[in-house]
Formats: structure tokens, C-alpha cells, sequence
């Protein structure tokens, strides 16, 4: 009995530590929680505008005005979760986004539903949200938006209406993938198209319901204007979407994209004042992004932040050993721990307000950070230790914070793998060099790096075999080829 007890209390344990730990969510302070409640308040008003018009002293027209009330506010409490779910770091600003759309949508079925059709309405909030927030906020918002309908409104002919959604989810499914702004114009081109022509082939027939006041002085029929208007609002969507992601603080794979381009000023300058870490960085960004495909990660952020983690070392490139010819080392110059410790910890302090200076978005700028972490300088430590300076081993540690998401983690992890795998003897078996990757990883766990960021132990499989993987790409031979009398190969 005592045994299967014992197995028992084994198998809940390695149970435990299998599970991917529980992500903290984003703080949303008090002034913007009363926005956004102040927010979902009008937009249950005008929800329930109708009941608000009956007599108070009815008792069954209050009972169901706070019925329909409690019910709109119920559903944007539920589009807030469904959006912090899919991404636990949203913002308050995006929130406010997210619910603004929403109220906006729901003030123009009020006012003018019989002038806009529903295909304007639903699919550029849509293409907005799936762009920032991700597929299912976006799907999640469309459904809300289509099944709620001001009491007052008056009710789009079914078809267009199933036509609307069909193309709204179409556009949340792709908007979520979309990774340039050439998709995103061809998205504004056949979306459009596909309404004109599912509207042309379900109620083209039914001609009166598309004949009466036109809006659009240049179209010929309803049809037509309401896929011409779409076609607009889409492409304005996409004009302003550079300006949405300044204001709310959208991270788009367009924009991770363009961030990506190695022409970037900042990166370019990394790769001229301190070549040694851009090659340092480059073969980080292989190892990262390939554990980060393995677990299924998000691969354009990591590649991105990835490109810029180090950019405080252009504050003292040849402070980094990567950099230096060999000639001299400063810190055997200065020969004091404690100052060469200072300049470590300078290059992720400097790092930001390169960010800052820069402007990129705040999950770029959290690698630079959090890809260090709470670390020790151990080296520097050791030192200090062996000329009996009285020093904390706190004086020696990076200030955090630690990783906050599988991305920055995974790249902790890349930072520290790369420089072993790079010293290790080509000649080296894949189990050395596993047990090497092992050894790392295993290190940044028991001092506690891993604690706050969402790998699982089955990801962290996963990610020492996708870091072995490159390693054996990496250190392939080259053939000696042949040299005639002239020097000149075969």
C-alpha cells in the first residue's frame, strides 16, 4: 500500500511539472478599468435604447431594460476575457481599442442601418483586431457585434447579413496570419470582390431591396456601392493601420517584419561597430527560431527581438570579447571586477534607451532585459572573489526582470547555449553535445530564469533538440579542394 502511495505522489508530481505554468496577465490600472467600464456601459445603453423610450411606471418594460441591459454588459466582460486569454500582455489601450470598435459599430446600427450595410461595419474592425490581437479576440468580437443589435434597428436582410460574417471571420481567420502589407492590399481587393459576387449570386434577384436611396451618387445598384464601400473603408483600414499600431501599441507581423530588415539603421550600425556580436546574433536567431517552430512559439517576434537583444553593446563594443581582435582586453586593463561588472550590466540599460530612442515596440524591447534576466556574472564574481573584495554575489547579477514569455525565455536560453556550442570540438558526438545543452538549460532552471515564462518540461524537450539540430547544421566540414602550381583551385 505504501509503494502505490508512493508511485501515486511520483506520478502527480512529474504531472505537475509537465503542465505549462499559469501566465500572469498584464496589469490594468484603476483609471483605465473605469474607462473601459464607463465604455461598456454606453454601449449597453444603446443596446437597450428602445426600453429606455417605455413608460418607468411599467414594471415589465424595466424588468426587460435590465435584462438586455446585464446581458450586453455580461458579453463585453466576455470579449475582455476571450481577448486576455489569447493574449495575456494586452494592453489597457488595446482593450480600449477592442470595446471602442464595438461601441462604434453599435452606435451606427442605431443611426444608420438603413444607409450602411453590414459588410462595412463588421470586416475592417475585424482586420484591425485580428492584425493586433489575434485570430480569436477577433472572431470573438464579430460574433458579439453580428448578435447584438440595438432593439430600435432595423433588421439587414438576412442574406447580406450571413454574407457579412462569412466575410468578417474570413477576414479575422487570415488577418491573424497575414504577414505584409502587399497581403493585406490583396485581402482589400478579394474580399470585397467575394461579397460583390456571393451578393450577385444569392439575392441579385431580389433587386428591391437594393434600389432605393442610393448613397453613392457614382453606383448603379446597392450591391455594387456596398462592395465599392468596403473596398474603401479596407484600404483607409490599411493606410491608418502604421497609425493604430503607434497609438495602441500593436505589434502586427507586418511591423515585426519591417523591424526584421537588416537595413535597419540600428541594425546596420550593429553590424559595422560591432560585427562579432551580429554574427553572435545571428546564430542566435537560428537557434531561437528554430527551438520556437518546434513548440509552436511565435516565430517573427523572436526573430525580431532576437536581431535586437544586444544592441546596448554599441554603447562599448570592444568591451565584448566577440569584438575585440585579441590585441588587448579592456577589463585586464582596469582590472576590477566590479566596474567590468557595471559595464555588462551598462549594455542592457544602454539597450533600452536605444529602444526608446528608436521607438520599438515594447515586446521588441523586452528581450533586451529579460534575455539576461537575474543572471550572474559569474566570471566577474569569481574574480572579485579570488582578490578578496567584499562583495555581494547581488553586486554581480543582472537586474531582471526574469523572462516573461516562452519567446524571451527560449532566447535566454539560445544566449546561453550558443557560446558552448561554438567552443565545442567539431569532432563532438550529438550526446556531448546534448549533455552540454542539458547542462545549460538545466542551470538557468535551478536558479530560478524559467520560473515566470510558459515552458512547459515538454517544450523544454523540445527546444534542447531543436538547439542540437542546428548545432549539427552548423558545424559541418568543408572539402579541401585541390590547388594547381598557380594557387588557383580546380
Amino acid at each position: 500500500m505504501q509503494n502505490i502511495t508512493t508511485n501515486l505522489k511520483k506520478l502527480f508530481y512529474f504531472w505537475k511539472r509537465s503542465q505549462v505554468p499559469k501566465k500572469q496577465q498584464s496589469k490594468i490600472s484603476k483609471i483605465d478599468n473605469l474607462i473601459i467600464f464607463l465604455i461598456c456601459i454606453l454601449i449597453s445603453i444603446i443596446s437597450s435604447y428602445k426600453f429606455l423610450l417605455l413608460s418607468p411606471s411599467n414594471a415589465s418594460a424595466i424588468y426587460d431594460w435590465l435584462l438586455n441591459f446585464s446581458e450586453v454588459l455580461v458579453i463585453c466582460w466576455i470579449l475582455i476575457l476571450v481577448s486576455k486569454k489569447e493574449l495575456p500582455t494586452i494592453t489597457s489601450r488595446q482593450i480600449i481599442l477592442i470595446i471602442s470598435l464595438l461601441l462604434i459599430v453599435q452606435f451606427t446600427k442605431l443611426t444608420s442601418i438603413s444607409s450602411i450595410s453590414p459588410l462595412s461595419m463588421f470586416v475592417p474592425p475585424a482586420l484591425i483586431i485580428s492584425q493586433g490581437m489575434g485570430s480569436i479576440t477577433a472572431l470573438a468580437w464579430v460574433s458579439i457585434a453580428s448578435l447584438n443589435w440595438p432593439e430600435s434597428a432595423i433588421s439587414p436582410n438576412n442574406t447580406l447579413f450571413f454574407i457579412s460574417i462569412v466575410c468578417a471571420s474570413v477576414v479575422s481567420v487570415l488577418g491573424g496570419r497575414i504577414r505584409s502589407r502587399a497581403q493585406l492590399l490583396q485581402l482589400s481587393i478579394f474580399v470585397p470582390l467575394g461579397a460583390l459576387l456571393s451578393q450577385w449570386i444569392l439575392i441579385g434577384g431580389d433587386q428591391s431591396s437594393f434600389l432605393g436611396k442610393q448613397e453613392l451618387v457614382f453606383s448603379n445598384s446597392k450591391i455594387f456601392s456596398d462592395s465599392l464601400l468596403l473596398a474603401i473603408i479596407m484600404l483607409f483600414t490599411i493606410l491608418f493601420m502604421p497609425i493604430f499600431e503607434s497609438i495602441f501599441g500593436l505589434l502586427t507581423k507586418a511591423r515585426l517584419l519591417e523591424l526584421a530588415d537588416k537595413e535597419k539603421p540600428l541594425i546596420r550600425r550593429l553590424s559595422i561597430e560591432a560585427p562579432g556580436t551580429f554574427e553572435h546574433t545571428l546564430l542566435i536567431c537560428c537557434l531561437a527560431e528554430e527551438a520556437t517552430r518546434m513548440i509552436g512559439g511565435d516565430i517573427d517576434l523572436i526573430k525580431t527581438g532576437a536581431l535586437y537583444h544586444d544592441i546596448g553593446k554599441l554603447h562599448a563594443p570592444n568591451w565584448f570579447i566577440e569584438n575585440q581582435d585579441g590585441s588587448k582586453n579592456p577589463h585586464d586593463e582596469i582590472d576590477d571586477p566590479i566596474k567590468s561588472a557595471y559595464v555588462l550590466q551598462a549594455h542592457v540599460d544602454e539597450g533600452l534607451k536605444y529602444a526608446r530612442k528608436n521607438r520599438l515596440p515594447k515586446p521588441i524591447a523586452n528581450f533586451i532585459p529579460e534575455h539576461q534576466g537575474s543572471l550572474k556574472m559569474g566570471y566577474f564574481f569569481y574574480k572579485a572573489k579570488e582578490k578578496n573584495l567584499n562583495v555581494n554575489e547581488s553586486d554581480f547579477r543582472y537586474k531582471g526582470p526574469i523572462p516573461q514569455s516562452k519567446e524571451t525565455a527560449i532566447l535566454m536560453l539560445a544566449d546561453g547555449c550558443e557560446a558552448a556550442l561554438r567552443a565545442m570540438n567539431i569532432k563532438a558526438s550529438d550526446i556531448e553535445a546534448l549533455e552540454t545543452i542539458s547542462k545549460i538549460i538545466r542551470s538557468r532552471q535551478k536558479d530560478g530564469q524559467l520560473d515566470d515564462s510558459d515552458l512547459s518540461m515538454g517544450e523544454i524537450f523540445l527546444i534542447k533538440r531543436a538547439f542540437l539540430n542546428v548545432w549539427k547544421r552548423i558545424r559541418h566540414r568543408r572539402i579541401q579542394y585541390p590547388t594547381s602550381k598557380n594557387n588557383t583551385f580546380s
